[in-house]
């Protein structure tokens, strides 16, 4: 399967494993910083790791800090190998244009319609720097 998405950010391509998530998150006490894990307790796929995963985001939640968030997790080599988001969030994306800026590699981040998102879970999924979508 192989879907094409705007880019949001040029970044790395990424290969993972797919990590869909089936509702909105806040990054800024949803996501540990320091190690990838969606922590808040109340979201569907709480315990589960970012790190290294293609993550799909059907929208955040927002807070002014979750571009730190995401920075961190860059910083950490915790980022998700790439992002995929329903819709833009320059707060969240902000995060990957301040590490590119200190010369840290960054996932790329696309947009993608959250009704297509589901279409790559369980599945290894190969992001291009022409922001296409293929399952590996």
């Amino acid at each position: 399967m192989e879907m094409k998405g705007e880019i949001l950010v040029e970044g790395e391509p990424g290969r993972g494993e797919a990590l869909v998530l089936t509702a909105p998150i806040s990054f800024w006490g949803g996501v540990e910083s320091r190690t990838g894990l969606i922590g808040d307790v109340r979201h569907p796929q709480h315990g589960e790791n970012v790190a290294g995963r293609v993550l799909f985001v059907p929208g955040t939640i927002g807070s002014s800090s979750a571009s730190a968030v995401l920075l961190e997790l860059v910083h950490g080599r915790h980022a998700p190998a790439a992002l995929i988001l329903d819709r833009p969030d320059a707060i969240l994306l902000l995060g990957l244009l301040a590490a590119q800026e200190m010369g840290w590699p960054v996932p790329m981040a696309v947009r993608l319609d959250a009704g297509q998102h589901g279409a790559f879970a369980g599945h290894t999924v190969q992001v291009g720097r022409d922001g296409t979508i293929r399952t590996a």
